[in-house]
């Protein structure tokens, strides 16, 4: 009993030093360590740490012939996605917003809009470290329900020629189709393309047109969820002064933000 009562006191003294520190032996911890000066504040602007995304081992198939509105499965994603670019210093700010911050974003290019070349320059670095993911939004922004098949067909490969082109990728498989409307016409003129995957959305900022900027956090706060995949647009202002709010909401809720190449395996394109 007496052995076994000095095996237990010398066990917790072993935990003891263990808490808030490198695991340490307990002659080790004798000494008691010198107090060390409290760190000083971070210094405004550095960037504010996220989770980091799940590993490229967790990927998964996309789901076959349907449309995609929100991740799979029961986990800590979310999907910031933003579209168009009508506004150039918008595009630079968000994109400057990911650098500063970790989170990682999906813009869902117009490529009518000069603001993709006017921030290549900072943008392209971002999207070939795959923090920022490029999918295709059409080039010029057409409800594409409304035009004949050939129409269709030019939209999305002009715009998939401006994305390859300028940032020296593909793509595919993610169309998002101006205004969310699509039909079998659209997916099928898009799947030949090599665009299989009609991408919607769960979630939304509802900043389409120029909203308060109280009422982007509440929709924020409403969609910033578990698997939701949010729309948010790359054209109004007011987005850009509640990066702060926004970010806050990712990080208290222990949310990784994703790309949608960060969730799914991308499917062999076929030439």
């Amino acid at each position: 009993m007496a052995s076994l009562a000095a095996a237990i006191v010398a066990g917790v003294g072993v935990a003891r030093c263990q808490v808030g520190a490198a695991p340490r032996t307990a002659a080790a911890a004798a000494p008691r360590p010198p107090v060390m000066p409290p760190r000083p504040p971070a210094r405004v602007g550095a960037p504010v740490g996220v989770l980091p995304p799940p590993s490229t081992g967790a990927r998964i198939r996309l789901p076959g012939n349907g449309v995609l509105t929100r991740l799979p499965g029961q986990g800590d994603l979310l999907a910031l996605t933003v579209d168009d670019g009508a506004n150039s210093d918008v595009v630079r700010l968000y994109t400057k917003f990911a650098k500063d911050t970790g989170v990682r974003l999906t813009y869902f290019v117009n490529g009518r809009y000069a603001s993709w070349t006017d921030n290549l320059a900072l943008l392209r670095p971002l999207v070939e470290s795959r923090q920022i993911q490029l999918g295709n939004h059409t080039f010029s922004h057409p409800d594409l329900t409304t035009l004949p098949e050939r129409r269709i067909a030019d939209e999305i490969t002009r715009n998939d020629a401006f994305l390859k082109k300028n940032f020296g990728i593909d793509a595919a498989p993610y169309l998002r189709p101006p205004y969310g409307k699509h039909n079998p016409a659209v997916d099928r003129v898009a799947a030949d393309l090599g665009y299989t995957t009609p991408t919607m959305w769960s979630g939304s900022l509802a900043d389409s047109t120029v909203v308060k900027e109280d009422f982007i956090v509440k929709m924020a706060d409403r969609y910033f969820t578990p698997q939701t995949i949010v729309i948010g647009h790359l054209n109004h202002v007011p987005v850009t002064h509640v990066y702060d709010q926004l970010v806050d909401l990712i990080r208290s809720r222990n949310l990784r933000t994703v790309t949608l190449d960060d969730v799914f395996l991308r499917p062999t394109r076929l030439a």
